[in-house]
């Protein structure tokens, strides 16, 4: 009987804790493009920027390709994962569902792969969800959850919510692309200018449609990936595009220091992805990587001439390598991704951690 009584006590305690753990939000929203796509891009009928398509989601659960440019899980999935919620479903697996104030309440995900701060960027992949989109569809999920919660409640829920933005490095990849007219049109600095003002612009407007809590993830260094280092013939990151990720990502640390000021009720958490890819490459027997120049699955230089397409060659340890395709990080990248923003130090994550952040 005590025995019995033991068991139940710690299936409630296990109970409470489960709980309390997936209270930590009630929901996540995420923005961004295909470092986030959870599989939006699956329903975008001429959209180039797909990965429903082995070898992607070989390690994903069921070994199956889901639309995530990834081995396994993303940022995305981890994020949710840490919070102790789902993954925020693709919004647009959602748009036509019959019930869709329910389908909403855990958050929705508009990320899509391709897309960019400039609303050009997405022409880039012939079709993507333009961040001008992603800000739209999220208000309409508003409207429907006001609607559904009433006015009060619904300013609760969305206060306590957290919103990722996951999004910029296509913008700069457009404008370094090899063939890229991009520049002759505007110089690097009118690029990031750009960039910055439009973020400020989408930051207020999901300010005004409840937000209050924002994740803002930086442009990595991306001249560093792959697909820039193989148009180099020494293998070499290509310090110029790294150069303009990282005036962007002052320019968005100051916008929301200057968002701060003007709103009192906002918070923030902004991740410094920039400098933890360096560390990767620069220090990688630090986090258990191999293999920091080539991508796991492609083929010709570097794995970098030929896409993770079905044809291609895949790595057998994929936990040692820093890059799964052209462009994005393994499932072992993301999980360290994650893992600092979600309890990292103001070096990398200011300024408070995701952690402190869903606290206040």
């Amino acid at each position: 009987m005590a025995q019995h009584y033991v068991s139940l006590l710690f299936l409630f305690f296990a109970f409470t804790f489960t709980c309390s753990v997936a209270k930590m939000v009630p929901a996540v929203f995420v923005f961004g493009d295909s470092l986030a796509d959870v599989g939006n891009n699956n329903y975008l009928t001429l959209s180039i920027a797909k990965a429903n398509f082995p070898h992607n989601g070989v390690d994903f659960p069921g070994k199956k390709p889901t639309g995530r440019f990834s081995n396994g899980r993303n940022a995305a999935d981890f994020l949710a994962e840490k919070l102790g919620l789902p993954t925020s479903p693709p919004y647009l697996s959602l748009k036509f569902a019959s019930n869709k104030s329910n389908a909403f309440l855990g958050g929705v995900s508009f990320a899509s792969g391709g897309a960019g701060i400039l609303d050009g960027t997405d022409r880039l992949f012939r079709q993507a969800i333009s961040l001008s989109n992603q800000v739209e569809y999220y208000a309409t999920v508003y409207a429907t959850l006001v609607e559904q919660l009433g006015s009060v409640e619904a300013q609760k829920y969305f206060s306590k919510s957290l919103y990722a933005i996951v999004i910029g490095s296509n913008d700069i990849l457009g404008f370094f692309k090899a063939g890229s007219d991009v520049h002759l049109k505007n110089t690097p600095q009118e690029l990031v200018d750009s960039m910055t003002l439009m973020m400020t612009g989408y930051l207020k407007r999901l300010y005004n449609l409840g937000a209050r809590k924002f994740v803002v993830v930086g442009i990595p260094a991306i001249g560093c990936c792959p697909s820039q280092r193989n148009q180099n013939k020494t293998g070499a990151c290509n310090e110029e595009s790294n150069y303009w990720c990282n005036k962007y990502n002052e320019g968005a640390k100051s916008l929301l220091q200057a968002m701060k000021t003007e709103f009192k009720d906002i918070n923030y958490a902004f991740f410094d992805s920039y400098n933890v890819l360096l560390n990767f490459i620069q220090k990688p027997a630090n986090y258990g990587f191999i293999e920091v120049k080539a991508a796991c699955c492609g083929l010709g230089n570097l794995n970098a001439v030929v896409p993770c397409i079905p044809i291609s060659h895949y790595c057998p340890k994929r936990t040692d390598h820093v890059f799964w395709d052209l462009y994005h990080p393994t499932e072992a990248a993301a999980k360290i991704f994650i893992d600092t923003i979600f309890d990292g130090s103001q070096q990398y994550v200011s300024p408070v951690n995701v952690r402190q952040l869903v606290a206040l």
